[in-house]
């Protein structure tokens, strides 16, 4: 039997955050649990959240106080928080009749149950996470171009060169976050519960493009490792023409220092 939720309502405003790294879910208290795989649970008179130990929270039908209470409280248990964390907003409507769906920037569910809200946070939260790193990642790129094109001159400075590698090798973190941690394109084991609410899963990932944006991502990342890969045998080279000339300058002075005593000890 699945819990309704907000029953009297028709519509309300959901609203996904990534707020840091991690989330400890393990020390969450005076919350009544309404749900796991992912936690849910209840805040303020009529509101929810579901929360994701990689950072991430969803939350239904909140007042700003009791937001911004329910964010200060959780605050405590984030590790790692963003200045500025990643979020998006969207209206859930309830409609018996029509399919579930995302039409005009609105969800359209059949039912308010934990179990269809669950399935909801699950795409939101993945949405706000890409967003993050999507930033993050063009950030990385716009400092690409130029220094590929600098690798022509003959005034690159190694201390520029060790700075974008110290960025390349932060960037590359992602790839373990957004696959090993969130698992982007790793369907929520609730679906193994209720295999019933699959549609609606594969519509809303669908609608925001969880598997194109994650592929795109995938795309930047290999394009950065490659270029990480060449700034290091670059790097590497360079340093080895060094130390052949330092040989030849020694070997060369050698020559000279026996050709003097040959010439004036002689």
């Amino acid at each position: 039997m699945q819990k309704l939720l907000f029953n009297d309502r028709d519509s309300f405003r959901a609203q996904a955050l990534f707020l840091g790294k991690k989330i400890n879910l393990k020390t969450l208290e005076n919350y009544i649990c309404l749900a796991t795989m992912p936690v849910m649970v209840t805040v303020g008179e009529q509101g929810g959240a579901v929360l994701f130990d990689y950072g991430a929270v969803v939350l239904f039908n909140l007042e700003p106080v009791e937001k911004v209470d329910f964010l200060t409280k959780l605050s405590s248990k984030v590790s790692d928080a963003f200045a500025n964390p990643e979020t998006e907003e969207v209206e859930i409507k309830l409609k018996l009749a029509e399919s579930e769906r995302v039409k005009e920037g609105k969800i359209f569910l059949q039912d308010f149950s934990v179990e269809r809200l669950q399935i909801v946070a699950d795409i939101l939260a993945k949405s706000v996470v890409l967003s993050h790193y999507e930033t993050s990642l063009a950030t990385v790129f716009d400092q690409i171009e130029p220094f590929a094109a600098s690798l022509q001159s003959e005034h690159r400075s190694s201390r520029q060169s060790r700075e974008l590698l110290r960025q390349l090798g932060t960037t590359l973190l992602v790839q373990h976050k957004i696959v090993g941690r969130v698992e982007i394109i790793d369907k929520p084991e609730l679906l193994w519960e209720s295999p019933q609410l699959e549609n609606l899963y594969l519509r809303l990932e669908d609608e925001y493009e969880i598997r194109e944006r994650h592929h795109a991502l995938e795309r930047k990342l290999d394009l950065i490792s490659q270029t990480a890969q060449t700034v290091l045998e670059f790097m590497q080279h360079s340093s080895s023409q060094r130390v052949e000339w330092y040989v030849v300058i020694l070997i060369v002075v050698e020559i000279l220092l026996s050709l003097y005593d040959i010439i004036f000890k002689g």
